[in-house]
């Protein structure tokens, strides 16, 4: 699918890593030459609450929020969260809510499930695979990327 911009809402509860993921994402989607935007509500996140994240790539984005009805791709990291965010995906938009549990299931450490999801939606988006080992590197600490390198590499493998 390519287009002039890309909206993914994300969404969890607190503690899930939603705000890294959105990081990696816009990280990878900036790498890669694209304008980008990116909008978070953490909530209660504190005590297990809702968390989510708006991050839009494109071409020229002017704002960070992404409204109901208007997300191309929504990635969520709580099942219980999918009813509350479904609103926001467009019509023929894509609810990666189908990999949620196969991510968890796949993986050991289920703290890498941000990690992994972003891996299932880097398999839909027209960013580079250099950018998003650029990314990596930014976002995690030299002691934990290879781990979240191999996780990425096998969520992203699913969906391939």
């Amino acid at each position: 699918m390519k287009q002039d911009v890309y909206n993914v809402t994300f969404g969890g509860i607190g503690g899930q890593g939603i705000i890294k993921a959105s990081e990696l994402l816009g990280w990878a989607a900036l790498y890669d030459g694209y304008h980008v935007k990116k909008s978070e509500v953490h909530g209660m996140s504190q005590r297990g609450g809702s968390v989510e994240s708006h991050v839009r790539f494109g071409k020229k984005i002017f704002s960070p929020l992404i409204g109901e009805g208007q997300a191309d791709f929504l990635l969520c990291f709580h099942a219980d969260e999918h009813p509350r965010l479904l609103p926001f995906l467009r019509k023929g938009g894509v609810d990666l809510a189908p990999y949620l549990a196969k991510v968890q299931e796949a993986i050991e450490d289920q703290r890498s499930l941000n990690t992994a999801l972003v891996g299932v939606l880097s398999a839909h988006l027209p960013i580079r695979e250099k950018s998003w080992q650029k990314a990596l590197e930014t976002v995690f600490k030299p002691k934990i990327l290879e781990s979240n390198r191999l996780v990425f590499a096998k969520a992203r493998a699913l969906c391939q």
